[in-house]
């Protein structure tokens, strides 16, 4: 039988990518008691980055928007890789984005709504968050965004 939020997925043909590997020392996921801790992700489609460069400079902020969804669809897929099943997430409570632009630019949290937006999307309700966008100088491999979540689960 087919989850409550795999179903909004494929009603929304929203397609999970494969959990990303991790590009360092660390772990993609850590569960501490109900809550899963979800690890700085990149829009990345396989090993490769789909978006480099500074917002305002060499990247639109549309562009970055797309960007900052894909690194929140990999960050669900971690999740549901930690979990197994995404309805066990009882909310998403926090996103932090991490925008690397150049200094002039003030708009982190429109490119950051690009994954507020798919949370909300894929989990209604339990998908509202808190959230902090920030801007920096560099991310790993110049990628553009970076998202991490803390997520509440059964």
């Amino acid at each position: 039988m087919m989850s409550v939020i795999e179903a909004r997925l494929k009603e929304k043909g929203i397609l999970l990518p494969e959990a990303p590997t991790p590009m360092g020392a660390y772990i993609p996921a850590m569960r501490v008691g109900c809550m899963v801790f979800i690890s700085g992700q990149l829009p990345r489609e396989g090993d490769r980055l789909t978006c480099i460069g500074k917002v305002d400079k060499d990247v639109s902020v549309a562009e970055a928007r797309l960007a900052a969804r894909l690194c929140c669809l990999n960050a669900i897929s971690v999740l549901k890789a930690e979990l197994g099943d995404l309805d066990r997430v009882k909310r998403i409570v926090r996103l932090k984005g991490h925008v690397a632009s150049v200094p002039e630019f003030t708009n982190q949290p429109e490119v950051v709504n690009g994954a507020s937006g798919l949370l909300l999307e894929v989990f209604g309700d339990r998908g509202r968050h808190t959230r902090m966008a920030t801007a920096v100088p560099v991310l790993p491999s110049d990628a553009t965004v970076a998202v991490e979540l803390i997520v509440e689960v059964d």
